[in-house]
């Protein structure tokens, strides 16, 4: 039988249970770490409440991500979060990518599913619903990879 007396998780404890293997795991292997030598469009990210910065760089190939790279300077939430961003974004076009940044923020904002396959791996970061404060910064991958998407676009006008 549960212990009725037990106090509840202390705000540390739920911090650290957000900070799962998984996510650390995650973090330590984050795919495209680095520059392109001739990206068609680049974009950099930051977090105002946190300071943590992504800058993405992409070539763009029938419209669609043909390479990528990043520089990741974020806790391990967002640097999870561009993990999972290395790993699905070559062959994906521009609303494939949006749509996944859109359901993962609808995820950590209302609580809600997790992003369809190929996506689906931003699953490990549901559990950050409950810290509005890290939402920011799991954003800042996807933030800046439709930022460089749009830059090539440009670019492309120009």
């Amino acid at each position: 039988m549960p212990d009725t007396n037990a106090a509840p998780a202390a705000p540390d404890e739920d911090l650290m249970a957000l900070y799962s293997r998984r996510i650390l795991a995650l973090a330590s292997d984050i795919p495209r770490l680095g520059r392109l030598p001739a990206p068609q469009g680049s974009a950099s990210r930051r977090s105002p409440q946190c300071g943590s910065t992504v800058a993405a760089q992409v070539v763009m190939e029938d419209g669609r991500v043909g390479d990528f790279a990043q520089e990741v300077r974020a806790c391990a939430l967002g640097q999870a979060s561009a993990a999972v961003l290395g790993q699905v974004v070559i062959g994906r076009s521009p609303p494939e990518l949006r749509a996944a940044r859109d359901a993962l923020e609808g995820m950590l904002n209302a609580s809600g599913t997790a992003p369809a396959a190929p996506f689906d791996g931003l699953e490990v970061l549901s559990p950050a619903c409950a810290f509005p404060n890290r939402h920011a910064s799991i954003l800042l991958a996807w933030d800046a990879v439709l930022g460089a998407i749009e830059d090539a676009a440009g670019n492309d006008e120009a």
